[in-house]
């Protein structure tokens, strides 16, 4: 009893110290090989994804397990944001840290979560995210929030669209295609750099929103 109850407590993620995982080498195979014992999973244009340097991935959301299916196509170490409400669980915040996943508050514009996410991206790693905000329940990409384009913004960093595609319901067993497009430059995103408003930056996400979802729209061919 003692041991649940601890477990069932919020994860505490500290945001002031982006330490390394010593278990990821090992967890991350892990994960994959769960990742591809549940779906049927083609992968392509991963070679499109920098080896090195800050960048953004930014994929449409059909599933929870969306991160691992991303991360497991492509070379890169990658941190994700992920709900906050997957680390009220002290077990599962904790294996999801190791991960480099990290908790947004989904009700509001979370400061916090997206400057840790700018940290990641100045200091030459990857980072994925979901600019819809959450997943879609008809399996089809949908608007894009402004978080992607503030981080961008922030970073000054290109963004590489990603699609996951399924003509089903993305049930145990389902076709998925992944597609990585061609990095989207930073200038290409039109961001007004001397605005503060949201809006403008959904106008810049929707530019994201877009490639990804022409990446999609190819479906499972090639």
């Amino acid at each position: 009893m003692i041991g649940f109850a601890a477990a069932s407590k919020p994860y505490a993620f500290d945001y002031e110290n982006d330490r390394e995982r010593p278990l990821y080498g090992t967890l991350k195979p892990l994960a994959v090989a769960i990742i591809k014992s549940m779906y049927k999973i083609n992968y392509i244009g991963a070679g499109n994804v920098p080896e090195q340097g800050g960048i953004i991935l930014a994929a449409n959301h059909i599933t929870a397990l969306d991160p691992l299916i991303v991360a497991a196509g492509c070379s890169r170490r990658m941190h994700f944001m992920s709900k906050r409400e997957l680390f009220d669980n002290k077990l599962s915040g904790w294996f999801l840290s190791q991960l480099y996943a990290f908790p947004v508050d989904r009700s509001k514009f979370d400061f916090k979560a997206v400057d840790y996410a700018a940290g990641i991206v100045k200091k030459g790693d990857a980072l994925g995210i979901f600019p819809e905000g959450t997943r879609s329940h008809d399996f089809r990409p949908h608007a894009a929030k402004g978080g992607v384009c503030y981080i961008a913004r922030e970073c000054k960093c290109d963004v590489v669209p990603v699609s996951i595609f399924t003509d089903s319901d993305a049930k145990k067993g389902t076709k998925l295609t992944v597609r990585y497009g061609e990095p989207i430059k930073y200038d290409e995103l039109e961001i007004d750099e001397g605005s503060k408003k949201m809006k403008d930056l959904r106008s810049s996400a929707a530019i994201v929103m877009d490639r990804i979802t022409g990446l999609w729209e190819l479906g499972h061919e090639g």
